[in-house]
């Protein structure tokens, strides 16, 4: 659990490092990644070994007998979130991007609206409108520096068109971690208006010290029939190249449905995501995450403290998540200087905040899921390139 080893990624087909300089243009032999959301961490012993197994052996065959896959995934809810979950609600996808997308085939038609809460994970959108759907976004309020729902403006604003809404648990980019009065809040609106709520909680376990992030099912029981959860250990252990995840819907009608739309698009896992997140959801693999979280919370009080400090800057406090989201305005300057010198002068690739949506026109977000020498470089970068406002 060495997380302060720098391991060089150029080079790797790593989307994160080998694809910064042509889409943003800082260049790869000196620049920092810090916008795709993966980690700069080898994961656990426990899934280095089970895929030295898989070597070893040297038979790359189907997998079948899902058994000890369902049994860890079981296990891993029920003892770090109190979720019991039945083994036959479990469906595998290639990752929660794919989930989500089999999510608007499945429970909606072309030109269905589906709700957003922007700002909030590019790739939602991306899907939703390749569907042929549309993106009904309700902006997030900010109250005392935190995005907050705000359901007295949204009301106004729904035309019953909409048919998902998708809520981002944790949520990416800002970093809350929603209330359990929040989570109920969701689940009363999306019966109101006769939603699908698909709820990505792929960052359910990347949480901080002091925050207890609540899964839907236990936060509002009385929503299942209209429920469908998206979960992965890909996020949580840093195997996002897996792409392994877990659609779980409790409603054994809308299971049918769902099931329909798999069996005709012939989705079946790829065998090594399965060996790595059955290793994973394990005792080894928690006492990772522990470590993880601790690490991790250094480098948040670390970059937090750094960007707070440069006038006009201010980095939304995280609750949950790898993922800082920094709030440019204070500035004054348009986009084009704040992005001259982010990626010109400092060269750092970080996430251009209005693909997140309504509400991110100021912001960048900032992967921080590094050797903590690597964001501090990154945070001096930053400090010389906005001197001249301190």
């Amino acid at each position: 659990m060495n997380f302060d080893e720098r391991i060089d990624r150029r080079g790797t087909h790593s989307v994160k490092w080998d694809m910064m300089e042509k889409i943003y243009g800082v260049p790869a032999a000196t620049g920092i990644a810090m916008w795709v959301a993966d980690m700069e961490f080898r994961p656990p012993a426990c899934v280095q070994a089970a895929v030295e197994s898989m070597a070893a052996h040297g038979v790359y065959g189907y997998y079948g007998d899902e058994r000890d896959y369902l049994d860890a995934i079981r296990w891993w809810m029920t003892h770090r979130h109190g979720w019991e979950v039945p083994a036959e609600s479990i469906f595998t996808v290639h990752g929660l991007v794919n989930g989500t997308a089999l999510c608007v085939d499945a429970f909606t038609q072309p030109g269905d609206g589906i709700v957003l809460m922007t700002p909030v994970y590019h790739a939602f959108a991306r899907v939703i409108r390749a569907a042929g759907r549309e993106v009904v976004e309700r902006r997030l309020a900010q109250e005392n520096g935190r995005y907050v729902m705000d359901f007295a403006a949204w009301e106004a604003q729904m035309t019953g068109r909409e048919r998902i809404l998708i809520l981002c648990s944790p949520h990416n980019p800002g970093g809350r971690v929603w209330t359990v009065e929040e989570l109920r809040q969701v689940a009363e609106f999306c019966t109101r208006h006769d939603l699908i709520l698909v709820s990505d909680e792929i960052h359910h376990d990347l949480v901080y010290p002091g925050q207890h992030h609540t899964v839907m099912p236990l936060a509002a029981p009385e929503i299942a029939d209209r429920l469908v959860m998206l979960t992965a250990g890909t996020k949580t252990f840093n195997i996002a190249g897996a792409h392994a995840g877990n659609v779980i819907i409790p409603d054994p009608a809308l299971r049918a449905r769902f099931a329909a739309r798999v069996a005709a698009l012939g989705i079946s896992p790829n065998s090594f995501g399965l060996f790595m997140v059955t290793s994973a959801y394990s005792a080894a693999g928690a006492e990772w995450v522990d470590t993880l979280m601790r690490y991790l919370d250094g480098n948040r009080r670390l970059f937090d403290e750094r960007i707070d400090a440069l006038p006009g800057l201010r980095s939304m406090p995280l609750e949950a998540t790898y993922l800082a989201w920094v709030d440019f305005s204070g500035t004054g300057m348009a986009t084009e200087e704040i992005l001259r010198r982010v990626e010109g002068q400092a060269r750092i690739a970080a996430n251009h905040g209005p693909t997140f949506g309504a509400g991110g026109e100021t912001f960048l977000r900032f992967n921080i899921a590094a050797p903590r020498a690597q964001v501090t470089e990154a945070l001096d970068r930053l400090t010389e390139a906005f001197a001249d406002l301190q």
